[in-house]
């Protein structure tokens, strides 16, 4: 039998901006192992489909025949519609990038008609540019029509999901089929055409549905449906982030009417199995982590001599075949951090698989995205990044870790340094102390703008009760050293954790807005805490105080458990205080206010003082010690060195200005060499370690602990001298 032809599919709906790794990942691995394989994102296209003059030309017309029966709000933007039809392509194509000149147009007065999501959104900060205030304005433009269509077309469609509502807390399948038996909407058809297009052209024996995130099970449903009707024998299989955690245990054999395979966990060697097993070199039971259906019940497969593949050996993710050009910023928020997630194409890459710290009790560390963990080989990664530079002309990464390790990091930035590799790249980290100023200002010399990291709750208590293994003055001071780095930084934030009292709560929100206001965080969300079922909280809540309500588990989707908190109760009000200060705190509002400002119930003051974050930086102490094992990198660009009699001076300068060194001769001999010996440079060689140094140092062991105390040694430290 002919090897498969995979087609590896993206249902709607993720991100607008850049496409969602997991297919990218997949068919690099696929095509690394000699499978033929493509890709599709349905998502973009149905989206693109959507915003064309024609496909507003259909949605008016379906709205025209049910005018007496719509909202307000949409005949208004009936009444628009020749507006909203001759403004979209140019909208588009700016939002694609196509056309940067149009941003003046866009923001002059009547050019795009506004709906509710202009509505107090009007004014902009002096600050703000040309180019912004047009990306802000066409989001609104587009989110008004999304909002139209949800409210009249379809309640399903939404800009970064689809039909979420179905998939979440789906503990029987029969919502799945309820939805998948209404007949298909304007948007579903235009789904299924722009699946059809792909699947004509590229006549797959095996389909791909990568469904990583609620917000994806119905498109990839109704995708599985569609080819089982028209193709009942050719096989579909399903896998991603939500499969992994919330399908485990399906036990609904109706599921098999859609699909033929679940395959979970790391996909590359469950799917390469399938392919295997599809060209007749492997049995059905010896696939890798697969469910599948037998005699009218499911069946698991684990063939035990099927390891999971090492990092270096999964191949380079590859965009082919995703038109990287066609995808939309939408901007909700000028934010500088915040609109790393909506704006731009990110390469994705993996720095580390799993979590090196795998302890947090609300966190799924059983399961096997968490808890294998297996670091990158540097060079494998610098290789993926020089391809994926190649493939696709941009130099912009994401490293989509769980949390990538400092140690990894700093490998990886020496690598890009040495090889004179000019990235810009952010990923996620934990608030370790092991990121310290000089490490921090390492990875910003390497191309990083930005991390994401969990401060969870901003508690030291419940943090030690969660083992999180960090403090929150720990986080601060992390924090403070990637600020200095010129690196930015948002912060994943929990509330309503076992036990947490409200005035915990409050004084989490205080310490949050003294971290804002000092830019230490430029953005940060909110998430209510939820009990997950493999968690340590899932799998022991008596151990964790609470106790479990539901939903009870009828056969398909077992995650998210509702549970009560026996020692603390969370009403909503606090959650809509907690969203509506750190809506105002990103955008630089309310800083200076009472915290209890944002809360339409009485609480109590916070009992963090108000002088809390100033007093800790004030602590801060970057004495250097010879004893360290630290090594010594140089940032700094070539110096000179001009002899004045028995003194010197060693000149270097920077984009900013120019540092001058004057020291004794010998003195000016010693850091020439030693800012040589510590340059990153492509052969091979190991950086001075400090005590290295202080052996070749003009002088005694106090002689050189006492220089370390000079100006001298603090301008060079400054200049671009860092020890990691």
């Amino acid at each position: 039998m002919d090897s498969p032809r995979v087609l590896l599919v993206i249902p709607p709906l993720t991100q607008l901006n850049t496409p969602y790794p997991s297919t990218a990942y997949l068919t690099g691995f696929l095509e690394s192992h000699g499978v033929h394989a493509e890709q599709a994102d349905i998502g973009i296209e149905m989206v693109l489909r959507l915003f064309s003059p024609d496909g507003l030309r259909s949605v008016f017309s379906r709205l025209h025949a049910h005018a007496t029966t719509l909202p307000k709000e949409a005949i208004k933007m009936m009444r628009a519609e020749r507006a909203y039809v001759q403004m979209i392509g140019p909208v588009v194509s700016f939002l694609q990038g196509r056309t940067p000149e149009a941003a003046a147009r866009l923001i002059e007065p009547g050019v795009l008609p506004q709906g509710p999501r202009f509505r107090g959104r009007k004014t902009f900060a002096r600050s703000v540019s040309v180019d912004d205030r047009a990306k802000q304005w066409a989001t609104f433009f587009l989110e008004d029509l999304a909002d139209l269509v949800q409210a009249t077309i379809t309640p399903h469609f939404a800009l970064s999901r689809y039909a979420e509502h179905i998939a979440r807390s789906a503990s029987s399948f029969d919502q799945i089929t309820k939805a998948l038996t209404a007949p298909p909407s304007l948007i579903d058809q235009w789904l299924l055409e722009a699946f059809w297009a792909h699947f004509d052209r590229f006549n797959p024996s095996l389909v791909g549905l990568s469904i990583p995130f609620p917000g994806n099970l119905y498109g990839g449903f109704l995708i599985g449906k569609a080819i089982k009707q028209r193709y009942p024998e050719l096989p579909v299989a399903i896998g991603g982030g939500y499969v992994n955690t919330e399908l485990r245990r399906v036990a609904d054999p109706r599921v098999f009417d859609y699909v033929d395979f679940i395959t979970l966990d790391n996909g590359e060697r469950p799917l390469l199995s399938l392919v295997e097993y599809l060209s007749g070199s492997r049995s059905r039971e010896s696939l890798c982590r697969t469910l599948y259906r037998e005699k009218d019940r499911v069946a698991y497969a684990d063939n035990p001599l099927s390891s999971d593949f090492a990092m270096h050996d999964i191949g380079c993710p590859t965009y082919r075949g995703l038109a990287l050009d066609r995808y939309l910023t939408i901007l909700d928020s000028t934010n500088p951090m915040h609109r790393l997630w909506s704006e731009g194409h990110w390469n994705k890459l993996t720095v580390a698989h799993g979590c090196y710290w795998k302890q947090c009790t609300f966190c799924d560390v059983g399961l096997t995205y968490i808890s294998r963990y297996e670091m990158t080989p540097t060079d494998r990664l610098v290789q993926q990044i020089d391809q994926l530079i190649t493939e696709t002309s941009r130099t912009g990464f994401h490293f989509v870790d769980e949390a990538a390790p400092p140690a990894a990091l700093k490998a990886l930035a020496l690598a890009l340094l040495e090889r004179r590799i000019k990235i810009t790249w952010w990923g996620n980290i934990r608030f370790e102390t092991a990121f310290s100023p000089d490490l921090c200002r390492l990875l910003a010399a390497s191309g990083c703008i930005a991390v994401t990291a969990g401060l969870e709750a901003a508690s030291d208590r419940l943090l030690s009760r969660m083992k999180k293994g960090i403090t929150v003055d720990q986080t601060a001071l992390v924090a403070a050293a990637f600020k200095d780095a010129g690196v930015l930084i948002h912060a994943y934030l929990m509330y309503g954790c076992p036990s947490e009292t409200i005035q915990e709560t409050v004084d989490s929100l205080e310490r949050v807005r003294q971290l804002v206001a000092a830019d230490l965080i430029q953005s940060a969300f909110w998430h209510r805490f939820t009990v997950t079922a493999h968690s340590p909280v899932g799998l022991n809540p008596t151990a964790h105080g609470v106790r479990i309500l539901g939903p009870e588990f009828q056969g398909f989707a077992e995650n998210d458990l509702l549970h009560v908190d026996h020692r603390a109760q969370t009403p909503d009000w606090i959650g809509e205080g907690l969203r509506r200060s750190l809506l105002n705190f990103i955008e630089r509002r309310g800083l200076d206010l009472d915290v209890r400002v944002w809360f339409d119930e009485q609480i109590p003051r916070p009992t963090v003082p108000s002088t809390w974050l100033r007093h800790l930086l004030k602590s801060r102490t970057f004495e250097d010690r010879s004893d360290g094992e630290r090594r010594c990198i140089w940032l700094g660009g070539s110096v000179t060195c001009e002899s004045r009699g028995n003194r010197s001076r060693l000149i270097h300068a920077d984009a900013e200005k120019e540092h001058v060194f004057i020291l004794p001769e010998s003195q000016t001999k010693w850091l020439e060499q030693l800012i040589v010996a510590s340059t990153p440079r492509s052969s091979p060689h190991e950086y001075p370690h400090l005590q290295q140094a202080r052996s070749r140092f003009p002088g005694t062991v106090s002689d050189f602990n006492a220089f370390l105390k000079t100006s001298s040694w603090r301008k060079i430290r400054s200049a671009g001298l860092v020890l990691v």
